[in-house]
């Protein structure tokens, strides 16, 4: 995250402003009265299959943990996270880790814990009291040793906000999320198909343990999401009715306090709705504090619509006249159609390039099955093919995805990749066979005669040099911090590894211009400007480094 001190600084500020309110939310815990407080038993058959009763963790032969849980809110929040106990750990280690990377001064460290008690003050008001307890249930199993940060519940509900909070202050998860959905004359046999990248990245080891979670709550549908451990949250998920929801974030304004995160949002509306209405009224009870289009396809209604959502409206965008639906990272409601933030979004990221690329594919593929919707999302070029150099943010698969997924609400099938990124082997699921009588705890819930290949590029040369292409930037990125000094070869290199990434010839320029060898910089920053860039600002950035070299070398 960039400009970190001056965002630490301002919530400072903001801190010695307001400094109050935040003792009950610090003291708060859920009503659990109602329900079952007894701790599971867990059994381990192995290393990858743990068994609780009819509950069990499974970690199937693509490196995917299949998680079945049933109950109350706080059995399955029990169970969840007896079961996962090991993976929680792990996920957070990960996760503050990256915290602390980003902000290595304890000072900083503990202003910003003290921001985030102030901000979230009251989320626990905005959370409904069944997702607050399965969360209290899975926080009884994370470690002690981050209870500096926040008590174990309390801490585990911030990390529910995690993504809207870093999206509200800098737009932190506002990464390039495309999805899609047809049905009718656009699918091959006339029934809903959606695909979707979900790109939220923290690091590569955040997807390592991806769990694909199905659910038989007491109350409200049965149904699957791809998670993390432990987030309860649903950022991609079918319900056993055929409704789906995936979010994709769009561009928000600060707000003052943290309200209903998004991702419990759409749990709610995965847990209770059947259809495309009864998903648009639960999203009308809840206030939320960032903006975002949450796409909702049902099988009932055989189509998908966007309903977009911000802290002062809401808008339901039904596609006119048409048989497909593309979403990116901005809103085309006519709510938002002259929101100044979103005009901005679609004339200054990526957002709305990526829109066209789908409409571009979605094009060339007239009639789409979850094979196609599968080469569409792991589709790495630019409009008209253009070469983008691997890893840029325009292309549909920027190669970050936590994952990629393929739904076909009719038939209750689900497609879910495997690491790496989408580019690993989409693995398939059918709701009536994991929620059915006849289950297996100890085997893989996956449909095998239906799981989709994993991607070619993964055998390639290609794929290898970005491999070494992502180690090369970090060390030129640490280069460039402590203005280090490199061989001309470690350049040659590390251009040669991805060579049409604009990037790779943007971070020589800085190099160069570092060392005050101006025509060098000049060279780069040219070849820079001459491949696809990935927003208007980083081109205006380039163009205004390549203003001040051409003076110094006058």
């Amino acid at each position: 995250m960039k400009n970190s001190s001056l965002l630490l600084s301002s919530l400072f500020f903001m801190l010695i402003i307001v400094s109050c309110g935040t003792s009950k939310s610090k003291k708060h815990t859920p009503d659990i009265s109602a329900f079952n407080a007894t701790k599971p038993t867990v059994q381990k058959i192995s290393d990858s299959v743990f068994i609780s009763g009819p509950n069990s963790l499974l970690k199937n032969k693509q490196g995917l943990w299949e998680l079945y849980v049933e109950g109350d809110p706080l059995e399955i929040g029990l169970t969840t996270g007896a079961l996962t106990d090991s993976l929680l750990e792990k996920q957070q280690h990960i996760f503050f880790s990256k915290i602390t990377d980003f902000v290595p001064s304890k000072f900083q460290q503990k202003l910003l814990r003290q921001f985030l008690k102030w901000y979230n003050r009251k989320l626990y008001l905005n959370v409904p009291n069944e997702y607050q307890t399965e969360i209290y249930g899975v926080s009884q199993y994370t470690s002690s040793e981050f209870d500096n940060i926040a008590p174990q519940f309390q801490r585990s509900l911030y990390l529910h906000a995690a993504h809207d909070i870093g999206h509200a202050l800098q737009d932190l998860a506002l990464v390039g999320c495309s999805s899609f959905a047809v049905w009718n004359e656009r699918s091959e046999d006339g029934s809903l198909i959606l695909g979707r990248n979900f790109d939220f990245y923290v690091n590569d080891a955040f997807a390592e343990n991806k769990i694909i979670a199905f659910i038989k709550p007491e109350q409200g549908f049965p149904f699957m999401m791809v998670t993390w451990p432990g987030m309860i949250g649903a950022v991609s998920g079918m319900n056993f009715e055929g409704l789906t929801v995936t979010i994709n974030a769009s561009k928000s304004k600060i707000p003052l306090s943290a309200k209903t995160p998004i991702s419990i949002l759409t749990r709610e509306i995965l847990q209770h709705a059947k259809t495309i209405d009864e998903a648009v009224a639960i999203a009308k009870k809840r206030k939320v504090f960032v903006s975002e289009s949450i796409m909702v396809g049902s099988a009932n209604d055989n189509k998908a619509v966007l309903i977009e959502v911000s802290p002062d409206k809401m808008d339901v965008y039904d596609v006119p006249n048409s048989d497909q639906l593309i979403c990116s990272n901005h809103f085309q409601g006519e709510a938002f159609k002259n929101d100044k933030r979103n005009l901005e979004q679609i004339a200054n990221s990526h957002s709305e390039y990526r829109y066209e690329r789908m409409q571009e594919l979605l094009s060339e593929n007239p009639k789409v099955n979850p094979q196609i919707a599968s080469e569409i999302l792991r589709n790495k070029e630019g409009l008209q093919n253009m070469a983008l150099g691997y890893g840029n943010e325009k292309a549909l698969n920027q190669l970050l995805a936590h994952h990629g997924i393929i739904f076909k609400p009719k038939e209750k099938l689900v497609w879910v990749s495997a690491n790496p990124f989408q580019l690993g082997e989409f693995v398939c699921y059918d709701l009536n066979s994991v929620f059915g009588e006849n289950r297996n705890e100890t085997k893989s819930f996956q449909k095998e005669n239906l799981n989709i290949a994993k991607d070619p590029f993964l055998e390639t040369a290609a794929f290898q040099n970005f491999k070494k292409f992502k180690i090369e930037d970090h060390k030129l990125d640490a280069i460039l911090e402590k203005k280090e000094n490199v061989f001309p070869e470690f350049l040659q290199n590390y251009q040669a590894l991805n060579p049409n990434y604009w990037v790779v010839y943007y971070k020589t320029g800085l190099y160069f211009y570092q060392k005050k060898e101006f025509l060098q910089a000049k060279q780069n920053f040219e070849k820079a400007l001459t491949h696809e860039i990935t927003t208007v600002p980083q081109k205006e950035e380039i163009e205004k480094y390549l203003k001040k070299v051409k003076r110094k070398l006058k």
